[in-house]
């Protein structure tokens, strides 16, 4: 292959998935009235809240459980997180910020190239399973790494961290 040829992947982290504790319970009814950017789910027992900068959504439990979703990296899911806590501390909870962590890490990537899905199964059997009647993505795991991609006939790749 030439070596000047070659062209660089650009590897675009899309969402990352984090989950901190606030140690205290909370009033979900008390959060969807006096909050602001929140969405009350009584049917799910949650309450939805939005942060514009960095761009998050977060999964509020009473029993304390918050799950950050949206944020393009781990930083920005922990000052978002943060961001959380505060704006429940302003609504007169005793939060404390404990138990932060990276759950769950989503990146795409697209090839130069297609990719033919049933010869790529074939050659790497173990690891790869391709069901075109349930997806139309080969399913690649990595298990050493805990990642999985999704491998797509365009040449587009889905990589998760779970």
């Amino acid at each position: 292959m030439d070596s000047g040829n070659d062209e660089a992947l650009d590897i675009i982290i899309t969402n990352v998935v984090a989950t901190f504790r606030t140690r205290c319970h909370l009033n979900l009814r008390t959060i969807a009235l006096e909050g602001i950017n929140v969405i009350y789910k009584p049917e799910d027992g949650k309450v939805l809240m939005k942060l514009r900068k960095p761009k998050i959504t977060a999964s509020i439990w009473s029993s304390g459980k918050i799950i950050c979703t949206g944020a393009t990296s781990e930083d920005q899911a922990k000052v978002g997180a943060r961001r959380l806590a505060r704006c429940l501390q302003k609504l007169g909870f005793k939060v404390r910020f404990s138990a932060f962590k990276v759950v769950n890490v989503l990146a795409v990537c697209s090839m130069p190239f297609a990719i033919h899905l049933i010869d790529f199964t074939k050659n790497n059997r173990p690891i790869a399973s391709y069901e075109p009647e349930l997806h139309p993505a080969v399913t690649y795991r990595i298990k050493h790494l805990r990642a999985t991609c999704q491998i797509f006939s365009t040449g587009s790749l889905t990589i998760t961290d779970c």
